[in-house]
């Protein structure tokens, strides 16, 4: 006897991951300075700061950007606690990172993409 396939595991750090993947990818296409640039994950910033948890660390001298999955997945204010918005919730976090990196406004970087009318 043969079982089922089983559905592929889907996790929210998997989710989380492929969120940030896009919308990186997103911003290199769209922002010669942030091709050579790095967006990883952590789950925890190393250290609490005064004004509050960090999302997302920025090291321009690295070429670096480190967004931390827990404090954004955690401490995220959902209006609607549904796929669309936390997906919503973490590309944002990548644009104000990506924006902080490039010293711009988020808006700045993909105005097209927030462009409803």
């Amino acid at each position: 006897m043969v079982r089922p396939p089983l559905p592929p595991l889907d996790t929210r750090a998997e989710r989380f991951e492929l969120a940030v993947g896009t919308a990186a990818e997103f911003l290199r296409s769209a922002w010669d300075e942030l091709r050579d640039v790095s967006f990883e994950i952590g789950i925890m910033p190393p250290l609490v700061e005064n004004a509050g948890i960090p999302r997302w660390r920025v090291l321009r001298e690295e070429k670096r950007i480190i967004l931390f999955r827990v404090p954004i997945e955690r401490l995220s204010h959902l209006h609607r606690d549904d796929e669309m918005h936390r997906r919503m919730v973490i590309e944002g976090c990548v644009f104000r990172a990506a924006a902080e990196y490039l010293d711009r406004d988020p808006w700045d970087l993909g105005p097209e993409r927030f462009r409803f009318f």
